[in-house]
């Protein structure tokens, strides 16, 4: 299959894309690809496991290809890691695609998350780790976007409403 995404969700932890993508591809009929499952399906291992054992810089350069490799083959949704648009290489090639940031807030964030998560980047104090994440990345997240999305308080079904309005 080639083709090019529908749609490419960005944002942090905790802000639905996975979810909302998942409505998204449901009610346009389309596939759900998430970059987070595909690195872990690529390396055989759950992505805390590649953190723990290889670094991070082996699980960015694992995803950086996952990226690249569906922004080139797959037509319908598509869910980046969190952490995706920090490679300047993923940012580029993000460029001309339909790209929606989904905000959240910390509250909802950590709520989300949940303070007993298994997410390599939150070992510690998970709500200071996702303030820092959220600080750090959320420029990079508007910079890459066309359209953002708040979805705070919100159910996932009114963010895929949302946008699916503003891509009509």
């Amino acid at each position: 299959m080639t083709g090019r995404p529908r749609v490419v969700l960005v944002g942090p932890m905790g802000a639905g894309k996975t979810t909302v993508g998942r409505l998204l591809a449901e009610g346009w009929g389309v596939g759900l690809r998430d970059t987070d499952q595909d690195v872990e399906s690529a390396a055989g291992r759950a992505i805390s496991d590649i953190f723990v054992d290889d670094g991070e810089e082996h699980f960015r350069g694992l995803e950086r290809d996952a990226v690249a490799t569906a922004l080139a083959t797959h037509d319908g949704v598509l869910a980046l890691g969190g952490g995706a648009v920090l490679d300047p290489g993923t940012r580029e090639l993000l460029s001309g695609h339909t790209v929606v940031f989904l905000r959240v807030g910390l509250g909802d964030a950590v709520k989300r998350v949940g303070l007993g998560s298994s997410r390599p980047l939150l070992f510690g104090n998970v709500r200071a780790r996702i303030k820092g994440l959220l600080d750090e990345r959320t420029p990079i997240y508007e910079s890459v976007a066309v359209h953002s999305i708040d979805t705070d308080g919100r159910s996932p079904e009114d963010v895929a409403d949302e946008i699916r309005k503003v891509l009509a």
